[in-house]
């Protein structure tokens, strides 16, 4: 499968500048594949380290931080003469062993020829319980699952892919249909590459099903295994109600749809645990639609995302029929589903803050808000194509020199302030 974030691991190898690079994001997304296709492609080369109950590999870094060392026993363990330029050091679940994490400061300082990645599932987890993170000394990519270009391409649908890059909407709107139904199986599918897999060789709609799960059980299973026990009530708790939130009208995250009573103190922990781990996004509201946005950051209103919509409707146990043949899904569920297909794609595609707004008296509401090229770019989500919409109408009106764009199940059609783009091409 082709992945993008291939493109930026070489440049990354490529940059003059570069340094040890951690690659962040929830199990399950491809971390591991990536840099082992990112070896094979672009290195001679690979001293290949799985971390985790690696006594031998524990012991390399237990020791001490001499670089030259921890080569010469990396190069023994893996059997692979490492040597700079030529050779991709990587080291997998490398959360188990916390001193590999410091040692990457050393290697920056001491041996920046030589090209070493690591990779962890729950990196930002072990962030928070002590170790010594190599500030300023590291770069970083997150990963995230496979989004709706990847599924494409996945599919084998390249000519589909090359018109939605080219941004030719007026072929776009002749295969409107086609794409609808595209992003009908991708609603399903989702972007976790296992499932994505299945799907594209077998075509096994239940298979695809079962890994979903297979995948959340697993989550699960990391509750118990790495979180504080006396959060795990509380963690399963904020992660089993995300559907039900994203499926009412306001979407706003609820503590007392947790609990009678339930209080941010309560659970504050249990989501930041569920966000370190790269396992639900959270989008802060934003009070005023002005720049720069952070200024005007509410830390007390938010609302919250899974990482991925396949895994949504594992969750909530859709049918494939009511994904891939009821006409009524993209407005089913108050339009959940969509806005977490479109954070979805946002995530996948650019790094700044994404924020969502609603006025105090909350008579204006917009499902999102990012800063785009210097800008303000105001952002509506509509599930299906009945796309009247007060509160951005409201707010064009009042700011005359403002341009937003409009995500529907309409074809693509340019407005004096507005754009409307349909869901595909988001």
């Amino acid at each position: 499968m082709r992945r993008f974030a291939l493109k930026n691991l070489v440049e990354w190898k490529n940059r003059a500048d570069r340094k040890p690079l951690i690659l962040n994001g929830a199990r399950q997304v491809g971390k591991t594949w990536l840099l082992q296709e990112f070896a094979r492609t672009e290195y001679a080369k690979t001293a290949y380290v799985v971390c985790r109950k690696n006594e031998l590999a524990r012991q390399i870094f237990s020791e001490s931080f001499n670089v030259e060392r921890i080569i010469r026993s990396l190069s023994a363990l893996t059997n692979v003469d490492i040597t700079p330029g030529d050779t991709l050091i990587i080291l997998d679940e490398v959360q188990d062993i916390p001193e590999a994490i410091e040692a990457l400061k050393y290697f920056c300082e001491e041996a920046p020829e030589y090209h070493i990645a690591v990779a962890g599932s729950l990196l930002g987890i072990s962030m928070h319980k002590g170790v010594s993170y190599p500030v300023g000394k590291v770069n970083e990519l997150n990963i995230y699952p496979m989004n709706f270009g990847e599924f494409l391409l996945a599919k084998g649908e390249e000519q589909a892919y090359k018109l939605l890059e080219s941004r030719d909407f007026q072929s776009m709107n002749l295969l409107h249909e086609k794409f609808v139904d595209l992003l009908r199986q991708y609603y399903y599918v989702g972007g976790m590459p296992e499932a994505v897999q299945k799907y594209v060789t077998t075509g096994a709609l239940q298979e695809v099903r079962r890994i979903q799960q297979e995948i959340l059980d697993g989550y699960d299973r990391d509750f118990s295994k790495h979180a504080p026990t006396e959060q795990v009530p509380r963690i399963r708790m904020v992660w089993e109600s995300i559907p039900s939130q994203l499926f009412k009208e306001n979407k706003k995250f609820i503590y007392g749809a947790l609990k009678k009573g339930g209080r941010a103190t309560e659970f504050e922990i249990a989501i930041r645990w569920l966000v370190d781990a790269g396992l639900l996004y959270k989008v802060p509201r934003c009070t005023k639609p002005e720049l720069p946005l952070s200024i005007y950051e509410d830390l007390s209103a938010f609302k919250m995302y899974l990482l991925d919509v396949g895994l949504l409707g594992a969750m909530v146990q859709t049918e494939p029929s009511q994904v891939l043949i009821n006409s009524s899904i993209f407005t089913e569920y108050k339009g959940g589903v969509t806005e977490q297909y479109v954070l979805q794609q946002m995530k996948s595609k650019i790094s700044t803050p994404i924020y969502y707004h609603k006025t105090e008296d909350s008579r204006l509401e917009l499902d999102f808000i990012i800063q785009r090229d210097g800008a303000l770019l105001p952002i509506e989500v509509k599930a299906g194509g009945n796309v009247r919409a007060n509160s951005l109408s409201r707010m064009l009106q009042e700011n005359p020199s403002l341009k937003a764009e409009r995500y529907s199940m309409l074809p693509y059609r340019e407005q004096e302030q507005m754009t409307n783009v349909p869901l595909y091409a988001v």
